[in-house]
């Protein structure tokens, strides 16, 4: 039976942490260039280009965004990358993309990106390069928030995409001026991660940040691998690491961060359940936990409602929210001067509001 008494102080509890959440300034440090696609966007992007089976209609999106598995995801998720077919479709993507990022009060985003999806179908690397830097640039000009790259390699694609990745990361006359990362995406099962050592240590020879995807439908090994061979500094999901105590404890003594996504890993049957999700089990070993939202209009999601989920998952108030907001920017790649201004940006929004 539900307190009479107490139901309605909870409900406006939190009604005002949604609030709180929503005008909060944020970073992400996990979103996917063609994944934030919007259902507007995308469905502009199939009409555009009448041939693909993605539908036109952005109502009916959110039935095809409904997976069976991981293995369907990527099969839908490579349907929507094959409507990035011009650099003109790829400067909307991205302009659109910060604009959403924009009104969730996100400053500064690192927006994962795989060039290799589009140059193999015909995008001169040039003209990629240059779309979403003109994208970029005016994003930041028009919506005030700061977007950076990670060119991560498709680990569906094999070796050829992951020369292919590399050599865009690194050729000063095509490297774009906001890259900062250098990651790895795709299907986890059947995509070894040693076998990428040689590229990322390219990359990081080049001046990148390692941050590839681990653990999200495999085991902790896959994690540890990430971090021997790859020499990750963050890793994406790594979701299975609460099987391994001794993997909890290396990440948190390290202060190597996660980058958790609770919807995608419940969308996509990484996680059965949100109230099986492993962050309670990352926080308690005191690992350093930012929240993502992944694809967020593929699994009908965004970054607020990320937050939403973590705060009850971790049975946080609005300090602990403002801190695990403060989580990101510390993991983020933001200069040293950039975080600090975000930083203080958090605390006296978060004072403001706690003195209303």
């Amino acid at each position: 039976m539900t307190d009479q008494s107490t139901a309605p102080a909870a409900d406006r509890a939190a009604r005002d942490l949604h609030a709180f959440i929503a005008a909060l300034p944020k970073a992400e440090l996990h979103v996917h260039h063609v994944g934030s696609a919007s259902p507007r966007i995308v469905a502009e992007l199939a009409a555009r280009h009448p041939d693909s089976k993605v539908p036109t209609d952005p109502e009916a999106l959110a039935d095809y965004f409904t997976f069976t598995d991981f293995a369907h995801f990527i099969e839908v998720y490579l349907s929507v990358v094959d409507l990035i077919r011009t650099p003109e479709d790829v400067r909307l993507l991205t302009y659109e993309v910060a604009r959403e990022l924009a009104r969730q009060q996100v400053r500064y985003a690192e927006l994962t990106v795989t060039p290799y999806s589009s140059t193999r179908r015909g995008i001169d690397a040039r003209a990629f390069m240059d779309a979403i830097e003109d994208a970029r640039k005016a994003a930041e000009a028009d919506f005030g928030t700061i977007l950076r790259w990670c060119f991560d390699i498709p680990g569906e694609a094999g070796l050829e995409a992951a020369e292919e990745t590399v050599r865009l990361a690194t050729d000063d006359r095509l490297r774009p001026e906001g890259l900062v990362s250098f990651g790895l995406g795709g299907p986890e099962i059947g995509v070894p991660r040693p076998q990428f050592k040689p590229y990322f240590d390219r990359a990081i020879a080049a001046g990148l940040r390692s941050v590839p995807h681990a653990g999200e439908t495999t085991g902790p090994q896959t994690v540890w691998d990430a971090l021997t061979h790859l020499r990750a500094e963050r890793i994406g999901h790594g979701t299975s690491s609460a099987q391994d105590p001794k993997l909890l404890a290396h990440l948190a003594e390290h202060r190597i961060p996660l980058e958790v996504c609770p919807t995608s890993n419940i969308a996509t049957r990484a996680v059965r359940t949100l109230d099986e999700h492993p962050i309670k089990e990352f926080a308690a070993a005191g690992v350093l936990v930012t929240v993502n939202s992944d694809d967020p209009p593929m699994f009908g999601t965004d970054l607020n409602n990320e937050y939403a989920v973590a705060a009850r998952l971790l049975d946080l108030d609005e300090r602990g929210v403002a801190e695990l907001a403060k989580n990101a920017v510390e993991a983020s790649f933001l200069d040293a001067a950039g975080k600090a201004r975000l930083a203080e940006e958090i605390d006296t929004y978060t004072a403001r509001w706690l003195a209303a």
